[in-house]
């Protein structure tokens, strides 16, 4: 059976089709079981594969369910805000609902900009290794990390780093054995780290995560910019809070996100969706 997909860029920069973060969308997954969908998505190897289905949930737009090439995620962004183009795409409005497994995501479009509200309000815990600790971990300076970190989670949970400086940011070599102690989350069964450091009026960012005992680096992380907003209102800062961040240079693939967090404590998630092609696959 033939089953038809597209590829997007996600959180691209300035109409370049080959920055952001790729995606992989499969149109009609109701023929495929589980464990399909993880096959799929480890034949494709991108950072995540999704596939539509019809809602469960009431108002909902649409099913999205969402695999790296090792398990199925809860909540992410690019897929989001990718899936939802693809919805439209395929019929939908510029107004939709995604269902995913951490609830329902409210999605807009002005053109071929995106954005999404999180599933939930953030929760926060606090991090057991020290500021020291973090900054070895990454290869940095023991006063590297600047402020407290904490676990954020508005769909799925990462640990949040704040940096002493963007020129930090950009140095940091996290080291595996030190990331998978310090940076291993129970819930999610993986290890990351989410490092940010303001420069002017953008936020430098980068996402690291252990797989098959390598640290990948992460073009752009949409469910961390969410966790970033937490992070903001966790830590007293002002709302409402309007940010760009600027993420994956280091691996040659420019992105940007937006960040937004309303007067309510809403965390809003932006980013322009770019679709590359498609295609079928037989199984």
């Amino acid at each position: 059976m033939r089953h038809a997909f597209r590829i997007l860029n996600v959180f691209t920069v300035e109409g370049d089709r080959l920055s952001g973060n790729p995606l992989c969308v499969f149109e009609d997954a109701r023929e495929l079981g589980e464990a399909d969908m993880q096959k799929l998505a480890r034949q494709l190897n991108l950072s995540e594969t999704t596939f539509i289905l019809p809602p469960t949930r009431e108002g909902a737009t649409a099913r999205v369910r969402i695999f790296t090439p090792g398990y199925e995620m809860p909540f992410a962004g690019h897929p989001t805000l990718g899936t939802a183009h693809v919805v439209r795409a395929l019929g939908g409005s510029s107004s939709l609902v995604l269902e995913t497994n951490a609830g329902n995501v409210p999605v807009t479009a002005e053109g071929d900009m995106w954005t999404l509200r999180t599933a939930r309000p953030p929760t926060t815990r606090k991090v057991a290794a020290s500021r020291a600790e973090l900054a070895q971990m990454l290869s940095l300076p023991d006063d590297a990390v600047c402020d407290e970190p904490l676990w954020v989670n508005t769909g799925v949970e990462q640990l949040v780093i704040p940096i002493r400086s963007p020129a930090h940011v950009r140095a940091a070599k996290p080291v595996v054995a030190l990331i998978e102690r310090h940076g291993y989350s129970e819930t999610r069964q993986e290890a990351m780290a989410y490092l940010w450091a303001r420069d002017g009026a953008t936020i430098v960012v980068r996402f690291f995560f252990t797989q098959q005992g390598a640290v990948i680096e992460d073009p752009a992380t949409g469910s961390a910019c969410a966790n970033l907003g937490g992070f903001l209102l966790a830590t007293g800062n002002p709302v409402p809070i309007a940010a760009t961040l600027s993420q994956g240079e280091a691996i040659g693939r420019p992105s940007q996100l937006g960040l937004r967090v309303d007067a309510d404590r809403s965390i809003y998630v932006t980013g322009s969706v770019i679709e590359l092609g498609r295609g079928t696959l037989e199984l």
